[in-house]
């Protein structure tokens, strides 16, 4: 990647806004409120030498030793900040009930990252718990063009831990190899969804039912609820994803009408320029409403394989929310570039993010000229956003797409082609040869998407987006039976999207991964919602703060929410987007932290919201607690518990499988129902 790979902030010309105007009244503490608007101004920028020079993220290259490539991240995903411990662990206080209750949770707990039933590792922490004219050149040849030393061209690119090689160094461990034993092996293709989910057997260790509606249900969607299981049912799997695959056919549901709740949705980056002073004296910050927006989303549309496609997009051609521009510009990536082709033309989902300004600005293409080169978003695209690190490119091919990509940058909010910025000369980039000889606006612009659509259909790439979508849907250690099938698909339909997810449904190895996949903390979160049947109403009688509506301020606070758990839509810093495995995220502090949020829920403490109180979540509770368990199970992850778990979970009440309950569970149901959240069967999707 681009060195350090932190997108600087730009200079004054064509800023954002410049900060939060006013506090936020989110009833919640601003996790970020120090960052990204803090205000202020770097150092300037000492004028460049003269002549043609490389320039990173931050800014015009040092002499001496270039820093070698790629970037820190943290091992092991998110690291929890220290703070009193875990204040809602324990109901009561310090005595022996208290302490079994605690076991109880974290055993159970505890079990969720036996994925599967392959022998995982427990945590220490979970343990521990219990110029005018074109410039003519030839960047083909073998002289440096970027007049670094330090940085010839024809290196080869650094190893740095793209999306996928960060999946892969978190499963080169022991847990992982335990995992991978436990995957389907390879398969086969079917006619159809519902021919392969018939004719597959699943024989992986899980504790999951291995109905194929259910899976269907877990991987499809943010989250199982009675009412898409019934659907899935009622129209079968294979119409079911049918309907799926069209979303503009399926109506909105209340939560997404309410929408109009985020004002700044509606309003273009033009618009939202003008009308910054506007929004900010109504404590409205157009980026983290377009976060809001995807949360709603998750929860409640109907259009579950779109918005988890979405989700997908959003790791893979990674912008992140919190950058300087993108309180101007990410709501409009988010819908004229991933939402618009999430099921459609990658080629042309990359093609339309290499022109926004969201992207330009991120990767501080708006900063690359033809003498003064900026690699970060020719080196993504490669790295990142296509082939991949292993794809078969070289640093000279990286130098060459950046010189190729000059001339493309912002003005007045929109996307802009400057002739005068262009490097003019011939190019060859990974097998994509041109003379590049006009620096004519309409010209050049074309040969840049003839490149980008190159690379989008390269063969690597086929493989690069195959191996994210098999990660993504099948297992965290993925068969090459079922990439090699999807990367053919990719190529034979030109990257429409579509066909390769109907090739991945309609394969074996799909139905046979029962178990194989882990939720991160967004869609633990948002899967607790859902199976609880939060509704996207106010509780009668709560008015809010006034300024923004009650709908607006509860999605911020899951937002906060998210933020504290590590993950949220489009949170990501740099430009890798979130890991997808589940040892990426192995904390017990996060596991924790959502089992509370699902107290939280289950307590009806957002008022922003309506639930279904404790009680009545099972419809005619059975009398014994043993039955009473078994049906709120169903309910809350629609099969049974083993009967060990089922032991643990009735502990926590403190009563025996025959004793006598009421609907409250003796006093006791928000407690049961948070532990079954807390089950492997929640954990699992």
């Amino acid at each position: 990647m681009a060195d350090l790979n932190v997108p600087p902030r730009r200079s004054r010309d064509d800023r954002g806004w410049d900060g939060y105007q006013h506090p936020h009244p989110d009833g919640h503490r601003d996790l970020d409120s120090a960052a990204p608007y803090a205000g202020g101004y770097p150092a300037p920028v000492p004028p460049p030498a003269p002549g043609p020079q490389w320039v990173g993220p931050n800014g015009f290259a040092p002499a001496g030793p270039a820093p070698q490539g790629g970037y820190a991240q943290p091992a092991g995903g998110y690291q929890s900040p220290a703070g009193p411990g875990l204040p809602m662990l324990d109901d009561d206080s310090d005595d022996a009930p208290s302490r079994g209750r605690r076991r109880a949770l974290a055993t159970l707990g505890g079990a969720a990252v036996v994925a599967g039933g392959a022998a995982f590792a427990l945590s220490p922490q979970l343990r521990g718990l219990f110029s005018d004219g074109p410039a003519a050149g030839d960047a083909t040849g073998t002289v440096t063009t970027d007049g670094t030393q330090a940085r010839p061209s024809g290196q080869q690119p650094s190893t740095v831990r793209t999306y996928t090689e960060q999946n892969e160094s978190y499963m080169g461990s022991r847990a992982g190899a335990a995992l991978k034993r436990n995957a389907p092996a390879g398969g086969r293709l079917f006619g159809s969804p519902a021919a392969a989910a018939a004719a597959t057997e699943v024989t992986v260790k899980t504790v999951l039912s291995k109905d194929p509606i259910t899976h269907l249900a877990r991987r499809a969607t943010f989250g199982p609820t009675p009412k898409l299981i019934a659907d899935i049912k009622k129209l079968g799997i294979d119409d079911w994803l049918r309907q799926q695959l069209e979303p503009e056919k399926i109506a909105p549901t209340k939560g997404e009408l309410k929408l109009a709740d985020l004002p700044s949705l509606k309003l273009s980056p033009t618009q939202l320029r003008e009308q910054r002073e506007q929004l900010n004296e109504r404590g409205v910050d157009p980026a983290r409403e377009t976060v809001d927006a995807t949360i709603a989303r998750q929860i409640w549309s109907d259009r579950q394989l779109f918005e988890v496609m979405v989700d997908f997009w959003n790791d893979f051609l990674h912008v992140a929310a919190d950058f300087d521009g993108g309180e101007t510009y990410r709501n409009s990536f988010d819908k004229d570039v991933i939402r618009k082709h999430a099921l459609g033309s990658y080629p042309d989902m990359l093609v339309a993010a290499n022109k926004h300004p969201a992207l330009l600005l991120y990767l501080n293409q708006v900063d690359s000229r033809k003498d003064a080169i900026n690699e970060n978003l020719a080196r993504e695209n490669l790295e990142l956003y296509s082939v991949g690190v292993d794809g078969g490119y070289t640093e000279k091919d990286v130098r060459q797409a950046a010189m190729l990509q000059t001339g493309r940058g912002v003005a007045d909010g929109k996307y802009m082609f400057f002739a005068d910025r262009h490097y003019v000369g011939k190019v060859k980039i990974l097998g994509f040869t041109h003379a590049n000889n006009s620096n004519d606006p309409k010209v050049a612009d074309k040969v840049i998407d003839s490149y980008i659509r190159y690379i989008a259909l390269h063969p690597s790439t086929a493989r690069y987006v195959a191996q994210n979508l098999a990660t993504r849907f099948v297992s965290d250690t993925p068969p090459k039976s079922i990439v090699d099938r999807l990367a053919k698909a990719y190529t034979t339909n030109k990257g429409n999207i579509r066909p390769v997810l109907a090739t991945l449904f309609s394969s074996s190895e799909f139905w046979a991964a029962v178990g194989q996949k882990v939720r991160r903390p967004m869609e633990y979160l948002v899967a607790t919602y859902r199976s609880l049947g939060v509704g996207p109403d106010a509780t009668a009688g709560f008015d809010g703060d006034k300024r923004r509506t009650p709908f607006a301020q509860g999605l911020r606070q899951v937002q906060d929410k998210m933020r504290e758990l590590g993950q949220y839509p489009m949170g990501k810093p740099t430009p890798d987007g979130y890991a997808d495995v589940y040892l990426a995220w192995t904390s017990a502090g996060t596991m924790v932290d959502g089992w509370n949020e699902a107290g939280e829920l289950l307590g009806g403490w957002r008022k922003q919201f309506t639930y279904v109180k404790p009680e009545k979540l099972v419809a005619k509770p059975p009398a014994t607690a043993g039955a009473y368990v078994d049906a709120l199970a169903q309910k809350l992850v629609h099969q049974k518990l083993s009967a060990k778990e089922k032991k643990l979970v009735l502990a926590v009440a403190g009563v025996s499988e025959g004793a006598k309950v009421d609907a409250t569970f003796n006093g006791a149901i928000a407690a049961v129902a948070r532990t079954i959240l807390a089950s492997p069967q929640h954990h699992l999707r």
